[in-house]
């Protein structure tokens, strides 16, 4: 779960700060995962790589009113309904937070990280460090040996 302070002025001029809670949890995950063709995680790489700006706004958007939601007072519950997202997608704290994500990558990462449960979080990190090396590994044995002849080729 993720606690974010977010600093913003209200429709009355004032100034305001308060913590909004977002999450998702593993069941919510595996249903977006299973319910988007190829998986969520390979759009929205599909997405980044293409860089369709409409189509990552449109992710953004999505994520951060799926996890958005109000904790129960004996914290038991994580409460989200239509509308506790819909009058949250009316405050300038929404789109305060918006613009921030759509800004600024690794705010971006840093709040998908944190909406995530930490298990989770963790085992994509130690998979996207996994693939670093493979990748790694793989761009040192395709690279040809030095057998001290290369001086030869610039002669």
């Amino acid at each position: 779960m993720l606690k974010k302070l977010i600093n913003y002025v209200d429709y009355d001029g004032r100034e305001r700060s308060e913590n909004f809670y977002f999450n998702l949890s593993k069941a919510e995950l595996l249903d977006m995962e299973l319910g988007t063709i190829g998986g969520m995680q390979n759009l929205i790489q599909l997405i980044i790589e293409k860089q369709d700006i409409p189509k990552i706004m449109e992710a953004l958007k999505s994520l951060v009113l799926k996890a958005y939601g109000e904790k129960s007072a004996d914290g038991r519950r994580f409460i989200k309904t239509k509308e506790l997202s819909e009058a949250f997608s009316q405050t300038e704290a929404y789109s305060q937070l918006y613009m921030e994500l759509l800004t600024n990558a690794e705010s971006a990462a840093a709040f998908i990280n944190g909406i995530v449960p930490a298990d989770v979080a963790a085992a994509a990190a130690a998979r996207e460090n996994a693939e670093k090396e493979n990748t790694e590994t793989e761009k040192k044995t395709e690279e040809p040996a030095d057998d001290g002849q290369a001086h030869l080729l610039n002669t």
